[in-house]
């Protein structure tokens, strides 16, 4: 009787009645029971096809309504498929005009039938990743210690209790409630003890535990005696030095392990004393042979930095020697100048070998180079460097204008260092190949990259072609064209497939499944000792045709939201432009989305939770050349051995007698990877009292970057921070003279090396280990942690500690830091009555950067302190060392809405911009927190002293919660383009629906497409 009703009478009251009342499950079973799916399918049909003036909408979605409703259950859903509404309202809705008028239609019919899509189990046999690597200890809780618990015969890639009655599975109630969760969650979850909050120092380690790091302080005892320092006499500390532009380093990579020496996991160990030379008792002012020769190398330097292109690029016949190359016979001028692009004469001695064979897979060397394992380089395309016509060749002039945009200095990608330095990188799957961007290095492109403006349809189009598989399973073709797990797979030899290889440090490609001729799922590997992460990517293809549009679909990720679908593209790196001088990765990629997909997520890697799916991320790349060997990435690579080498560089290329620096090993990682701990200050000016005491006096300032290894972009800024202390300017002279930078640049180098998201060979995330570091699963931690005890006991806390993050699901560069204040605020109880009185100079700094950094957005900052954050570096630092100033700066993987650089996607060359102006901005500080020590203009006293007056507490922040990153406040809903609810503006619209001119176009261009 009351279908009926409702239908008899088409009153939208009783439709909205009807599709409450299907949400009882009880009512829904007796929906199912009485063969309602098929007669609300039936009728649904028949109201589609009856009203083309679409004058009765809300009827046909009310019908709509009632069906997500009785599909809520598993009888629903079985019911659905049983009837064939897949097959309906598929074709219905392709039947409807792509205009917004009938989103709410689309939507609707979009999210029933995907609710319905038969759940698949990823094809892998098991979630966990395909390397391993077994722990020295074996943690006695936590998701690691469930792990290892398993047995071997339990499969982990999806459970049947997944797809049950009792389980609600749609996506669409998940959407629709997690502001209500988030809103009833987010003040549990704010620290709420004002005990707690308050800082208290904890030594953690008795003070003759902590003397293991005194040799990683020198700077506090050693007397500078018998140095050749800039004057003998004491003198005002005023700079004097000449005027040189900041060392720029491209792409770098990783040092030579005799360099390292020996050392040991358990302990923080000595690499080397710059300042005293390569075994620590030579010093920097010796008349001997070795200052000479610095000398020399800087004056080299610098002429090859003055030095511009002078060939538009590689010949064929270099092009063919490179296919054939091994790393033995290389000459070290042909592996400077394969730089390409990195202003060097392009006349290379490289005798050429002759081509028999169509392109090899790789180019091995022999094993004489290092004890039984070679290193290869990937895949060189052998058609040669393709023939450019008039407008190609103009691009040399758009490389000239690349370098001059860069700061002057000498360009320190050395691509034979980076093959030496690769040769000591340990890495579970011991990687021999080296990928060709790290090889060749990484200019900026000359020209902008704005944020992606998503056509309007493209999810819709995807999630459709989805639908396809289940309906038109005939046209898969469902073959393995690359597998991790199988050992003995072979490369499928037909020449319109595509080749994949993920085989190189950093690299995470883990299975290639072909779905139709020009379209690929691709799976990503866990973190090792994991069995989930999935987010960071790099891979190598290979066998392309130009012309042809090439769908990659990552399937299974598993954040919520992405800023794919804001704007974002993935990385591509051509060898084939990098040979035409244009070493760049390049953002790439048109129709990409982020939505949820038909792939379930077992319990087991869901951290208890069932019925989650995983997400697609997916986009189309048209390639430009014919064979050539392209890379996709998450974002722009910097690899464990890239680092090293930028390392080396440095210490090689900077001015002993001004520069103090020192390059350590802080510890070994699991694997015995070395992590590298630097120290950067001003020499002393003379080795007299005054200015011994001012040197060992100057406050320190301690920073950290890439404990989470797929946020590269921490990498990329501490690169700016590290060439620009290293410079030769006058504000970073002042800038050394103020302060003494301790630096681990990488705090996760295994979890780097070998690919993985956000953990370390542990398989636990380390930026939660700060509490209680174990020194055996967590050197790393343990050590950066001691170091900073070390300074709090002997009364040298650092003035800033800094975190260096990246962030998925924001735009722009902002901050983290901690406030007891700001954080009551947000616990609705009144901050006044609480006798808390705080210094609110932890604003000073991120409101310095929001005046002189385009990319920083003070909008964005936090300063509220989580339960789930205190096992963080931010918040241990903060209330366990007692450093007021701690934070963590994220900055976008995507681009900027605001600023100098608003709706453009962010490069490396703003990541290292920001990594500058981080510096400045602490210069800045220092004359506000010492402004005696300064000569400055009142004028400037007056404009800083108003930053700290504007920099004072008015308001909270707003307060935002999401694992490591606040709620990406762009809200999308997964199931198709645009907000389900549109009523009232369905409302507005019920009338004769008369489509516009511009949708005639749409509909002529894009006709329906019909399943029979």
């Amino acid at each position: 009787m009351l279908l009926l009703f409702v239908f008899s009478h088409v009153d939208r009251v009783a439709l909205d009645t009807l599709a409450a009342l299907l949400k009882s499950k009880t009512n829904a079973r007796r929906a199912v029971d009485r063969g309602y799916v098929q007669v609300l399918l039936t009728i649904y049909v028949d109201w589609h096809r009856h009203d083309s003036r679409h004058r009765n909408m809300l009827v046909r979605k009310g019908i709509l309504q009632s069906l997500k409703s009785v599909t809520n259950i598993k009888l629903g859903r079985k019911a659905f498929i049983d009837a064939n509404g897949m097959k309906i309202l598929y074709n219905t809705s392709q039947e409807c005009l792509a205009v917004r008028t009938l989103d709410p239609l689309v939507n609707t019919s979009s999210l029933i039938m995907r609710k319905c899509f038969p759940k698949n189990r990823l094809p892998l046999p098991t979630i966990k990743s395909s390397f391993h690597f077994q722990l020295p200890v074996i943690p006695v809780t936590g998701p690691v210690a469930q792990l290892y618990s398993l047995p071997p015969e339990v499969d982990d890639v999806v459970d049947e209790s997944d797809d049950n009655d009792d389980i609600d599975i749609e996506a669409e109630n998940e959407t629709e409630n997690e502001d209500d969760l988030d809103q009833n969650f987010k003040n549990d979850d704010i620290e709420t003890d004002i005990n707690k909050l308050k800082p208290q120092q904890v030594p953690g380690r008795t003070i003759e535990e902590l003397k293991m790091y005194e040799h990683l302080f020198p700077e506090l005892v050693d007397d500078f005696q018998g140095y050749d320092l800039i004057s003998k006499e004491p003198k005002p500390f005023l700079f004097e030095g000449k005027v040189r532009g900041p060392i720029v380093v491209p792409t770098a990579g990783e040092e030579a392990s005799g360099s390292s020496g020996s050392s040991r996991r358990g302990g923080a160990t000595k690499e080397s004393a710059s300042p005293r030379g390569e075994e620590g008792d030579r010093k920097p002012g010796a008349k001997d042979d070795r200052k000479g020769g610095e000398r020399a190398l800087q004056q080299q330097l610098g002429d090859q930095s003055r030095t511009a292109p002078s060939a538009p690029g590689f010949n064929s016949d270099l092009v063919k020697a490179l296919d054939r190359i091994t790393l033995q016979n290389m000459p070290s001028q042909t592996t400077a100048g394969l730089t390409a692009g990195m202003k060097k004469d392009y006349n290379l001695p490289l005798t050429v070998l002759s081509c028999t064979k169509v392109c090899p897979h790789v180019s091995s060397c022999g094993n004489s180079l290092f004890e039984g394992r070679a290193v290869q380089l990937g895949k060189l395309c052998c058609t040669g460097v393709e023939a450019e016509d008039d407008e190609d060749t103009e691009s040399n002039s758009s490389v000239d204008q690349v370098s001059a945009e860069l700061p002057e200095g000498p360009t320190l990608h050395d691509a034979e260092l980076y093959i030496e330095v690769v040769k000591s990188t340990k890495s579970v799957p011991q990687y021999s190949e080296v990928a060709y961007p790290d090889y060749f290095g990484h200019i900026p492109p000359p020209f902008k990259e704005p944020i992606l403006e998503r056509p309007y349809g493209v999810q819709r189009t995807k999630i459709a072609q989805d639908i396809e598989r289940l309906i038109h399973q005939s046209d898969i073709i469902d073959r393995v064209v690359y597998d991790l797990d199988n050992p003995n797979y072979t490369i499928p030899e037909e020449g319109e497939i595509l080749k994949f290889n993920s085989k190189f440090e950093s690299g995470n490609l883990r299975k290639v499944i072909q779905i139709r001729k020009n379209e690929y799922d691709l799976i990503l590997n866990s973190d090792i000792n994991s069995n989930h992460y999935h987010q960071w990517f790099y891979f190598e293809v290979s066998g392309m045709r130009p012309g042809v549009a090439y769908r990659f679909n990552i399937i299974n990720c598993e954040k919520s939201n992405s800023q794919f679908n804001y704007g974002m593209q993935p990385l591509m790196y051509s060898v084939q432009e990098a040979l035409n001088a244009r070493p760049s990765w390049i953002r790439m990629g048109t129709d990409i989305c982020y939505y949820k997909n038909h792939f379930s997520r077992s319990s087991v890697a869901a951290g208890g939770q069932k019925g989650k799916s995983y997400y697609t991320i997916t986009f189309t790349v048209n390639f430009p050349h014919k064979d050539d060997v392209c890379y996709f990435a998450y974002h722009y690579p910097y690899t464990y051995s890239t680092l090293q080498m930028h390392l080396q560089k440095l210490e090689s290329a900077h001015n002993p007698q001004q520069i103090y620096f020192r390059k350590d090993v802080l510890c070994e990682t699991l694997s015995g990877n070395t992590c590298p701990l630097v120290t950067i200050t001003a020499m002393p000016e003379s080795n007299y009292y005054e200015h011994i005491c001012q040197f060992r006096n100057r406050p320190y300032i301690f920073l950290s970057a890439r404990v989470h290894p797929g946020e590269t972009n921490a990498s990329w800024v501490m690169k700016g921070t590290l060439e620009y202390l290293m410079s030769n300017n006058p504000t970073a002279q002042s800038l050394r003279e103020s302060y003494i930078f301790k630096i681990v640049p990488m705090l996760n180098p295994d979890g780097v090396i070998n690919g993985n998201h956000r953990c370390s060979l542990s398989g636990e995330d380390l930026n939660r280990q700060w509490q209680s570091p174990n020194p055996d699963l967590h050197p790393t931690i343990y050590h950066a942690k001691g170091l900073l005890q070390y300074l709090a006991a002997v009364k040298r806390l650092p003035l800033v500690y800094c975190d260096y993050h990246g962030h998925s699901r924001k735009k722009n560069v902002f901050m983290y830091g901690c406030s007891i204040k700001e954080t009551v605020w947000h616990t609705h109880e009144n901050a006044s009555s609480c006798d808390v009185v705080e210094d609110t100079g932890y604003r000073t700094l991120p409101k310095i950067l929001s005046h002189i950094a385009p990319a920083f957005c003070m909008s964005s900052c936090s300063f509220v302190v989580e339960k789930s954050k205190e096992s963080t570096a931010r918040v241990v630092v903060w209330r366990e060392i007692g450093v007021q100033r701690s934070y963590t700066m994220e900055s976008t993987l995507c681009g900027c809405d605001q600023g100098k650089y608003k709706g453009l996607q962010i490069g490396t060359r703003e990541l290292e911009e920001m990594g500058a102006k981080f510096c400045i901005g602490l210069l800045r500080l220092k004359r506000l927190t010492s402004p005696l020590e300064y000569n400055l203009p009142s004028s400037l006293l007056d404009f800083e002293n108003d930053l700290i007056e504007s920099s004072k507490v008015t308001s909270p922040t707003t307060y935002v919660l999401e694992e490591d990153e606040p709620r990406f406040l762009e809200e999308v809903d997964y199931s198709a383009e645009s907000n389900d609810e549109l009523d009232n503006e369905l409302t507005e619209n019920v009338g004769d629906y008369e489509p516009s001119a511009q949708e005639e176009v749409l509909s002529d261009s894009e006709p329906p497409r019909y399943l029979p």
